[in-house]
């Protein structure tokens, strides 16, 4: 199969930087952001066992604990260096692309796109992808796609105490305004979107009854800033669950979606 035409910034990102395994396990923030999604997206799944395509799942994190509950998951990813270890997890795998998809129509119950949207700054890409998850679901299938809020770099920086430096400054501050990393330093190209925007394009797509929930909540940037800044392991902490219960708390009150570091939407295709 042919590679797919991916931004080299982000492959490199992601076969040479980071394993997002290991930052969804062994950060606090990113055990919130794993604990989040994972009781987010309990709510809404069919019970097992159901078929689930993870669309830029990685490496397997989330598909490692669906084939645990039961699902039938099948990966699709852009980077090789994925696919097995994805694999490994028990779930199938494939390389491909989240704007052309090479799944039949209606095969599948659930569709996740925890990480495509932010790596496609285009919002033409972006409705393709989604109009590619809407075409594989089965009527009454469920959408669950991911987005980085458009102020987590504000809270993130603050925490890892450098905002107040020149060029880092300056660089958020063009985030803040235009929605965009370019990738050339630091993480990689991305988009940050605000609740409002992600519902939108859900909905957009043509997938009914969409929500918009704030992944990790108002707290994660003080877990994230303590646990940096003493050194200390924090995913079995007071303050952890503090932050948990702060997320939940949080949720009837959509002003609150800004703070979180990710966003969650999920809807239907109708029947």
């Amino acid at each position: 199969m042919t590679s797919p035409e991916v931004a080299p910034e982000i492959v490199r990102f992601y076969t040479e930087t980071i394993d997002e395994s290991d930052r969804l396990s062994t950060t606090a923030d990113g055990h919130l952001e794993m604990v989040r999604t994972q009781e987010l997206l309990r709510r809404y799944l069919p019970p097992p066992p159901a078929r689930i395509l993870d669309v830029g799942g990685g490496p397997g994190a989330h598909a490692r604990w669906l084939v645990a509950d039961g699902y039938e998951v099948h990966v699709v990813d852009p980077i090789p260096r994925h696919l097995p270890q994805a694999e490994r997890t028990g779930a199938t795998a494939e390389l491909g692309d989240a704007r052309d998809l090479p799944q039949a129509d209606a095969s599948y119950d659930v569709v996740l796109l925890l990480g495509p949207l932010y790596h496609l700054p285009d919002r033409t890409d972006r409705a393709r992808a989604l109009a590619e998850a809407h075409r594989v679901l089965k009527q009454g299938g469920l959408i669950a796609a991911a987005g980085i809020n458009r102020y987590a770099s504000l809270f993130e920086h603050t925490a890892f105490a450098h905002l107040h430096r020149e060029p880092l400054r300056d660089s958020i501050r063009d985030i803040l305004a235009t929605q965009l990393h370019d990738g050339k330093k630091a993480f990689t190209k991305a988009y940050f979107h605000t609740g409002a925007q992600l519902l939108d394009e859900v909905a957009t797509a043509g997938f009914t009854s969409p929500e918009v929930y704030g992944i990790e909540g108002p707290a994660w940037s003080l877990l994230a800033a303590t646990e940096r800044h003493t050194g200390q392991p924090l995913t079995e902490s007071a303050l952890f669950e503090s932050a948990l219960t702060a997320a939940r708390m949080a949720e009837p009150y959509p002003e609150l979606l800004a703070a979180s570091s990710h966003l969650l939407a999920v809807g239907r295709r109708p029947t």
